[in-house]
């Protein structure tokens, strides 16, 4: 499969009802810590407005609610994926990406025959508190080397300027959260990130 080169990731369906519209065509829903109906409302107005113009809508965690609103695809962390039916899932039809920080994280995540693997923290990032260090670019690049033709995401303390040397050392498409949400002008960074992403993948 082929993702798209720029991965937005919000947590809520603003977000996306607010950048969507711009030209995004790949966007992960992440909401935590609310009640389970409230993500499931968030769940199906994002998938409205993904429907509406073209963009591909992945679910982070929630693989429950994603089978049962008729999503298509979903993003698991390790944990998560520990604690997840995958024959479920599969089942469903959904696609699966996968997050990995470690050797023995990424080897847990291609048992899984996932549709993607992500890396992270590429960078240092301020989105949360990680128990790794920055993964750096040697890092991905060899990541790629292991997973061949599997999509893989770069992750982490990524903005318009880093672009370039993710995609320069393996990456398919590169995750971006705080460059455009803590951003003064959200959209206008959507738009640079939009850009910048498809020069670097040869669509510019």
């Amino acid at each position: 499969m082929t993702l798209d080169p720029f991965y937005l990731i919000v947590d809520s369906a603003a977000w996306i009802e607010r950048l969507v519209p711009l030209g995004v065509k790949l966007v992960q829903l992440r909401v935590k810590e609310r009640a389970l109906e409230d993500i499931r409302a968030d769940i199906r107005a994002a998938k409205a407005v993904c429907e509406t113009h073209g963009c591909q809508l992945i679910v982070n965690d929630h693989w429950r609610l994603a089978i049962e609103e008729g999503c298509d695809f979903i993003h698991l962390g390790q944990e998560d994926l520990a604690a997840a039916d995958l024959a479920a899932i599969r089942k469903a039809g959904l696609k699966l990406g996968l997050s990995s920080h470690d050797e023995a994280e990424l080897d847990v995540a291609l048992a899984a025959r996932p549709d993607y693997i992500a890396l992270g923290p590429i960078y240092p990032t301020i989105l949360k508190v990680m128990p790794w260090a920055p993964q750096g670019l040697d890092r991905l690049r060899n990541w790629k080397s292991r997973i061949g033709p599997l999509p893989l995401v770069a992750i982490g303390g990524l903005n318009v300027e880093r672009i370039a040397g993710v995609f320069e050392n393996g990456a398919d498409s590169a995750a971006v959260v705080t460059d455009i949400t803590r951003n003064s002008d959200p959209e206008r960074r959507t738009l640079e990130w939009i850009a910048t992403t498809r020069v670097f993948c040869g669509e510019g």
